[in-house]
């Protein structure tokens, strides 16, 4: 019973986290032009299945979709897996279900509507969205922002939409795609860097197709997705896990030591979640600090829930996934677009490698989120797989990466940001503190009370699984003990009957037993002389104890 109790609780409790975003509520300083302050660029469509990305001030990455004729900027989220939109779609057919997304930033709700959808030159007939009337608990303005809704292309398993229709008629638009494919299961995704004068990305989103000139992503590992236990696949992700004992390597060059949360994971990997939804990655506290804490003049922010650094400061990051090295771009691993100050009231930068808090896996299914930061720095190739509900690929999905970011030419990208054309990075005021005098960010009393709580939640199969083997243990003991007690009761019987039969005489003057003694006159046995009397004790009995025979004296 307890067994089944566990299992609900945690299917509850993936239902809750998988509506969650991944997002952090921050507030973005757009550029907007002035005579059009709402302008969304990326309006047109395509028919050869690469779509362009528009790109607000390196915080929102947004594409075009059709519903019902109607062209409509949503958001790219990788990292979820349901399609909502705002404003009216008139043609739309009302499927009589309601359903209530929860983001860090406020509420998604509305009605689940069906219509004809169109994305990167792919159409399905009766695509399933939400329609959301009221965007207002949305701590910003998303039309300002550059969309108008969110497409998730995570897993169909993850699609609370899918959960609430029937049937195979609520799956995400990417599954609705692949259904109808055979081949080429695969979505392609490239993040431009604003601000950056020496980059030639554009951002570019593609299904089934490569981006003309960066076709040498086929040759790169295939990263297997790490898969979560079947009954929690709510919590499905595009999870990745980094190389061993090196998956990051920190400002100083070492690698930076951590032990996954993952019970999965190999031992000195780390499970990474690759989210185009979430401006700041997620690291764990350990890592934020290692990335931070030694940077001369580093402040940890207590509003910000994020370390604060001088903005001339460059700081190296390198990731390691299948042997292959992604080395952040300076510009990614420290942000000036978000207008914060340290406690003196100076300018400064916001380390955007943030400590995991809100995102946290109490289900201990991923150690960290690669946001937009991160994604930046790689041409990502995303393989469905048998991921596909309904779909006719049997093979496991995988994850390809190809680096973009050049090492020296991202130090003179630097150099002329944030610097000024300066070279003084080398100059002793960015000099690292010593390991010694690494600063530590503080870790709250409710972060502390979750990392207790995936200690258990975490470990669930092994105390299901241990649940279920005390259980039949106990079972079998209680079986046991009820068949020792039967064989001792029936020994007892069987004994009982013996003596009972073993004192009675045959009516022959025959013993009665298992053996019984012939009746052949010649056998010697029928010539064995009876007493008179049964025994010695019938005669006491018959003279009150006297002796029957008194010796003459």
């Amino acid at each position: 019973m307890h067994s089944f109790i566990t299992l609900s609780f945690v299917s509850s409790l993936c239902s809750t986290i998988s509506v969650l975003a991944l997002r952090i509520p921050f507030d973005v300083h757009v550029q907007t032009p002035a005579n059009n302050p709402t302008t969304h660029f990326p309006r047109q469509s395509s028919s050869n299945g690469i779509l362009p990305v528009g790109n607000t001030q390196n915080s929102f990455y947004y594409t075009n979709i059709m519903l019902d004729g109607q062209n409509i900027s949503v958001m790219l989220d990788t990292g979820s897996s349901d399609l909502w939109v705002t404003g009216s779609i008139p043609g739309a057919t009302d499927t009589g279900s309601s359903l209530k997304l929860s983001y860090a930033v406020g509420t998604a709700a509305g009605d689940i509507y069906t219509a004809p959808f169109e994305f990167a030159g792919q159409s399905v007939s009766d695509q399933a969205f939400l329609l959301v009337a009221n965007v207002s608990s949305f701590s910003t303005n998303i039309h300002s922002e550059g969309y108008d809704g969110l497409i998730g292309l995570g897993p169909n398993s993850g699609s609370s939409i899918y959960k609430k229709l029937d049937g195979n008629s609520g799956n995400n638009p990417i599954n609705r795609i692949f259904e109808q494919t055979s081949s080429n299961d695969y979505i392609t995704l490239m993040l431009s860097r604003k601000g950056d004068p020496g980059s030639n990305i554009t951002g570019q989103f593609t299904i089934g197709e490569l981006v003309p000139g960066f076709e040498n992503i086929t040759s790169m590992p295939h990263l297997s997705i790490e898969k979560v236990y079947r009954v929690t696949n709510v919590d499905q992700h595009w999870q990745i896990v980094t190389d061993k004992n090196n998956g990051i390597i920190g400002p100083d060059g070492q690698p930076i030591k951590y032990s996954s949360i993952a019970p999965k994971a190999p031992d000195g990997t780390i499970v990474g979640v690759l989210d185009s939804g979430f401006t700041l990655p997620q690291v764990p506290r350990t890592v934020s600090d290692a990335i931070y804490g030694r940077v001369q003049g580093a402040e940890w922010s207590v509003v910000n829930q994020a370390w604060l650094v001088p903005c001339g400061q460059l700081i190296n990051v390198t990731f390691n996934f299948g042997g292959v090295s992604y080395p952040i771009h300076p510009l990614d691993v420290s942000s000036s677009d978000f207008g914060v100050t340290f406690s003196n009231g100076n300018p400064a930068c916001l380390g955007t490698f943030q400590p995991v808090t809100s995102a946290f896996s109490l289900l201990g299914e991923y150690d960290m989120i690669l946001g937009m930061a991160f994604l930046r720095n790689t041409y990502t190739l995303i393989n469905y797989g048998n991921f596909i509900t309904g779909g006719s690929n049997s093979n496991n999905p995988y994850v390809q990466l190809l680096p973009l970011t050049n090492v020296e030419s991202a130090v003179n990208d630097f150099i002329q940001v944030r610097l000024n054309g300066q070279n003084t990075i080398n100059s002793s005021q960015y000099a690292l503190l010593p390991a010694s005098q690494e600063q530590h960010s503080p870790e709250s009393a409710a972060e502390k009370k979750q990392a207790y709580e995936e200690l258990v939640l975490s470990r669930w199969p092994y105390i299901v699984v241990g649940g279920l083997v005390l259980m039949i243990l106990l079972i079998s003991y209680c079986v046991w003990r009820c068949c020792c007690r039967r064989k001792r009761m029936a020994k007892k019987a069987a004994k009982k009957a013996a003596q009972q039969n073993g004192g009675a005489a045959s009516v022959d003057g025959f013993k009665s037993g298992p053996y019984a003694q012939l009746h052949d006159s010649q056998s010697t046995a029928s010539l064995v002389m009876q007493p008179m009397r049964g025994s010695t004790v019938d005669f006491e009995e018959d003279y009150g104890g006297k002796d029957a025979f008194p010796r003459s004296r």
